[in-house]
């Protein structure tokens, strides 16, 4: 774990206690004099180091003793416009992207989506809260959703497309937002929409599932 996100941090001295304290004591098996570091959401950018100065069976106590300024981002921006999934593939996945610089992920619900799907935002934030503290990221990504693919092109026109065709990426390719579907592909209703953008594919034999396409095509263009 690089750092902790906590509410309090910031303060001169503040307690912790539950699950928080079992895992620093019993789990990372921290003592007194150990140094932490922290990050509250409301100022992620600063980077708080403090001191353990007294631990017992339910608690422990932290003092600051510097706070610094430290960002800690991918070089390059990526927005993904990806057809919804499983949410459980989708999960599994997020951590990974979030390691990777992701900056942003548009969830669309494409033909082929199935609409029983439901995307609970708010637990993919706490998948992420977990992800950022134990890759060092400071930068929150982005989810919105779109009702299909035509709304989300009209909004990106610039978006690049992976599909099954005869350009193959290559690395850094120069990309801002992309588009990936879902298992079984795009529709030919939606590959006669997409028919004027930019499409390209990876250079492999195998046919790749939804969630493998989105963390191959992001760890091409980001790292």
């Amino acid at each position: 774990m690089i750092y902790i996100l906590h509410e309090e941090a910031h303060k001169a001295t503040f307690t912790i206690k539950g699950d928080l304290h079992k895992y620093i004591v019993k789990v990372r098996r921290h003592k007194v004099g150990d140094e932490l570091y922290f990050r509250s959401k409301e100022d992620i950018k600063t980077l708080h180091k403090y001191e353990i100065t007294d631990v017992d069976g339910r608690s422990l106590e932290v003092r600051l003793i510097s706070s610094t300024l430290l960002e800690v981002k991918s070089s390059k921006n990526l927005h993904i416009g990806w057809c919804v999934i499983d949410v459980k593939s989708i999960e599994k996945v997020l951590p990974s992207l979030n390691e990777i610089g992701v900056s942003k992920i548009s969830f669309i619900y494409c033909d082929r989506s199935q609409k029983n799907f439901k995307l609970d935002f708010n637990r993919f934030e706490r998948i992420l809260d977990a992800s950022m503290e134990q890759c060092g990221r400071t930068s929150t990504m982005e989810f919105d959703t779109y009702k299909n693919i035509d709304e989300f092109i009209k909004e990106f026109p610039k978006t690049k497309v992976f599909d099954f065709c005869d350009t193959v990426l290559e690395d850094g390719g120069d990309f801002e937002t992309v588009l990936i579907g879902c298992e079984g592909g795009f529709s030919k209703n939606e590959r006669e929409l997409l028919k004027s953008q930019d499409i390209f594919r990876l250079d492999t034999p195998m046919v790749l599932r939804s969630e493998s396409a989105v963390m191959a095509v992001a760890s091409k263009i980001l790292l």
